[in-house]
């Protein structure tokens, strides 16, 4: 796998004119897999239009078939590129562009015939966005084509926000790796579908951008999918079936007060002292016992905000300490606590702990 270096995040660099930007984008136009930064987390891109390379993605992955990919255009105006031809987006839909493009928002719209049928398997409609991270855009612009990407890790796995998480997952399996630091909000875009009419959306995976902030922008309900558990049906959006974002450490999450918290994490290790066990938690929650690893925010850091940004590098470092066990505090589902808890569900494969 190749490394193509890039300076950290920064929205002052004239990215085009980067020689190892240019290379990489030139890998991705000949149907090569080139990983890449967002402001989210690193994605696996592929030319969205090219269906062999989009199939490498899914066997790259290991990712179900079934799953469908969210295509990333450089700039808001290029969304007529991946739509049905001819379509016209409603006034909700072009107010989402307005407001939360470029930006961690995801949009459900009639797919282009010329997008390869892997991205969006069986599904007329593909999700659509473009990321506020200036390297991805220009990598993107230079690129000259639609990419496909979902998140650049072996599926299941927690996502990747630093390039090293992509090279520990994927090895010498895709063409090489931008690296423009660590992914600055560190959680998934939320995935928005909105009726055709326009008088209401459904979020299908909530994200950074909350509920709240939608309903706040369009004056219409905002609903979470009711299938948000995948329990039954084939997924319309990434994340919404299949069990992600779990480290090789069992995850449990506790919800409740912080002393209801403290005091149940106290007794899970003080009842199994000879597992390895980490901890996440606001700096207020000491669990009594052996702690073999430890996360808390900094101390003027809310605790939902850098959760949302560092639970997935947290989670494979404390596989890299060979943790066998991860104990969270969990939030409040609302806002971006509300994708925060999602992650961790399925991170935790259920195992949520009342307190």
């Amino acid at each position: 796998m190749k490394i193509w270096p890039m300076n950290t995040y920064s929205k002052l660099q004239d990215w085009d004119s980067s020689l190892p930007l240019q290379e990489a984008a030139a890998a991705l136009r000949s149907g090569e897999l080139v990983a890449f930064p967002t402001e989210t987390v690193y994605g696996l891109g592929a030319d969205a239009r090219n269906e062999q390379a989009v199939r490498q993605v899914f066997a790259v992955k290991g990712r179900p078939v079934d799953n469908p990919l969210i295509v990333h255009l450089a700039s808001p105006a290029d969304w007529r590129d991946v739509t049905a031809p001819g379509y016209q987006p409603n006034a909700a839909e072009l107010q989402v562009m307005s407001v939360f493009w470029p930006g961690p928002l995801t949009l459900l719209l009639p797919v282009h015939p010329d997008i390869a049928p892997s991205v969006h398997p069986g599904l007329a409609r593909i999700g659509v966005r473009v990321p506020a991270h200036p390297v991805a855009q220009a990598l993107i612009r230079l690129a000259g084509c639609p990419v496909a990407a979902p998140s650049a890790n072996r599926s299941g796995r927690p996502s990747p926000t630093r390039a090293s998480d992509v090279v520990a997952d994927l090895a010498d399996a895709v063409a090489g790796v931008v690296d423009a630091g660590p992914c600055p909000v560190g959680v998934e875009s939320t995935v928005l579908a909105i009726h055709p009419a326009g008088t209401q959306a459904t979020i299908l995976r909530p994200g950074w951008v909350t509920a709240e902030e939608l309903t706040a922008v369009l004056g219409i309900p905002v609903h979470l999918d009711a299938s948000l558990t995948g329990q039954a049906g084939s997924p319309q959006a990434p994340g919404m079936k299949y069990r992600h974002y779990a480290p090789e450490a069992a995850v449990y999450v506790f919800t409740g007060t912080v002393e209801t918290v403290c005091a149940a994490m106290s007794d899970w290790i003080l009842r199994h002292p000879s597992l390895p066990t980490a901890v996440m938690a606001p700096a207020s929650v000491q669990p009594q016992g052996s702690v073999w690893a430890r996360w808390q925010p900094g101390p003027e850091e809310n605790y939902v905000l850098a959760l949302a940004r560092d639970l997935y590098t947290q989670l494979r470092e404390f596989d890299h300490l060979q943790a066998q066990r991860v104990l969270v505090m969990g939030v409040a589902a609302q806002g971006l606590g509300t994708a925060v808890m999602n992650r961790l569900e399925k991170a935790a494969s259920g195992r949520i702990i009342l307190v």
